[in-house]
């Protein structure tokens, strides 16, 4: 039996379920004053499966699925797994699926959110699938790794996973609907320079001024510290893992070494390759591996990092110069914000990779998607003429790619190279070919 103390918490948590009459003004408490659709919300929700979203904090998931629970009401039942109480109440999750049953038998639709602070989180959303309750299930977890440490019961074939990241160019721009071509272009500098320096986690992007989005920024890298690492990982060593982000955070685009990072961090090898994991796993930063199309010179084992926002990166080093034509590292910052495009826009079978040979030519990106490939090169140059390197034509000689792209500051305008095609195209072109490559 459930104590009187547990169901008087989900009713505090649910309280349009007493007042159905104002469940909208509930729910609105949930919502932005402006919302910005997400990649693929429109998109039927699955049968019988669970839809299970991932994706760094604070990325709108939550949103998201409030968003769409909206056709639900007022029966909807919400769990927010912070709260002790309700993590109690979920389990044991036969007890749970009856209580369901018997007191909220007429829900159509049930919201778990936060499920990384849910142990066996896996047996609870598999009980609830295989319980036929006719009910829509939404999953949001901030940690996918976490979400699999705690069971070893496949969710195979029982949820739809659904990757959502920062806003991406492409969201923005279908947001704002420019009424012309002219204004589209000039919307998309204005978006590009805001990702390049901010980002564009949904706070950070809506913020007013540049002081509060700096604020926030500090505020998401310290909850990763202090929250995800030293209370969900329990890592002892928060110096190391702290040094350890500043140092990729210098390296985005880079070959890393991990006996160097190792050495400077005062660690083993082996540490710093689980504290890597644990941020590709918190999505933070993603590791890029090198293209292996079975050449003899090639690299094949040295990989690259870079992170899934710029805003992140920047608040990592201190660095929110908005002059980009005087920084350093302006060409580092486009290639990065090139790969988190790729990656948002990404279904989840394609790879991202690199390609580089034993002689030191490398073209930036690679994709696979699909039995195909693309190449991508990333320059931060005005190019007035269509010239591709010497290393981006060896890798259309000898792969052949769909389709190569180098993306560059000015020049748009599309050759034929050795009955290849090659685009050259500027940052507001980039939506389109990755359209073109992922649908």
């Amino acid at each position: 039996m459930y104590s009187a103390e547990i169901q008087n918490r989900i009713k505090q948590f649910n309280p349009w379920l007493i007042e159905p009459d104002k469940a909208k003004e509930f729910i609105g408490h949930f919502l932005p004053d402006l919302y910005i659709n997400r990649e693929d919300e429109n998109r039927p929700l699955p049968q019988n499966l669970a839809l299970l979203i991932v994706g760094p904090r604070q990325a709108g998931k939550s949103t998201l699925v409030w968003h769409l629970l909206q056709r639900y009401l007022p029966e909807i039942l919400f769990l927010n797994m912070e709260d002790p109480l309700l993590r109690l109440g979920c389990q044991p999750t036969a007890e749970f699926i009856n209580l369901l049953k018997n007191h909220y038998s007429f829900i159509k639709a049930i919201f778990i959110d936060e499920t990384q602070h849910l142990p066996e989180a896996g047996l609870v959303i598999k009980g609830l699938i295989d319980a036929r309750l006719n009910l829509a299930i939404f999953v949001t977890g901030s940690l996918a790794f976490h979400l699999r440490s705690k069971t070893r019961e496949s969710l195979a074939g029982r949820v739809t996973r659904k990757r959502l990241l920062p806003f991406s160019m492409r969201e923005l721009m279908t947001n704002s609907h420019p009424p012309n071509p002219l204004a589209a272009r000039h919307l998309s500098e204005q978006i590009m320079a805001h990702q390049l320096i901010y980002g564009s986690y949904p706070a950070v992007y809506l913020a007013k001024n540049s002081g509060e989005k700096i604020i926030l920024l500090n505020n998401l890298v310290e909850a990763l510290i202090l929250k995800d690492v030293s209370d969900i990982f329990r890592i002892k060593r928060v110096d190391a893992f702290r040094k350890l982000l500043t140092l990729l955070a210098g390296q985005i685009g880079q070959i890393i070494n991990f006996s160097e990072l190792a050495a400077i961090c005062q660690v083993d090898v082996g540490t710093i390759r689980s504290y890597v994991e644990i941020l590709e796993e918190s999505h933070v930063v993603k590791i890029v591996t090198p293209f292996a199309g079975g050449k003899r010179r090639e690299i094949t084992g040295a990989p690259k990092v870079f992170f899934l926002d710029n805003g992140i990166r920047n608040q990592l080093l201190n660095n929110f110069s908005p002059a980009l034509d005087l920084r350093t590292d302006r060409g580092q910052l486009l290639e990065n914000w090139v790969f988190s495009e790729i990656y948002k826009s990404a279904p989840l079978p394609a790879a991202i990779k690199y390609w580089r040979s034993k002689t030191g030519a490398e073209v930036d990106f690679i994709i696979e998607y699909a039995g195909k490939i693309y190449g991508l090169e990333v320059k931060y140059t005005l190019l007035k003429q269509p010239k591709l390197p010497r290393a981006a034509r060896s890798f259309l000689d000898v792969y052949a790619p769909e389709n190569f792209s180098l993306l560059n500051s000015s020049l748009e305008q599309e050759v034929t190279i050795g009955n290849r095609k090659v685009s050259f195209i500027t940052p507001y072109g980039l939506s389109r070919l990755l359209y073109e490559i992922f649908g």
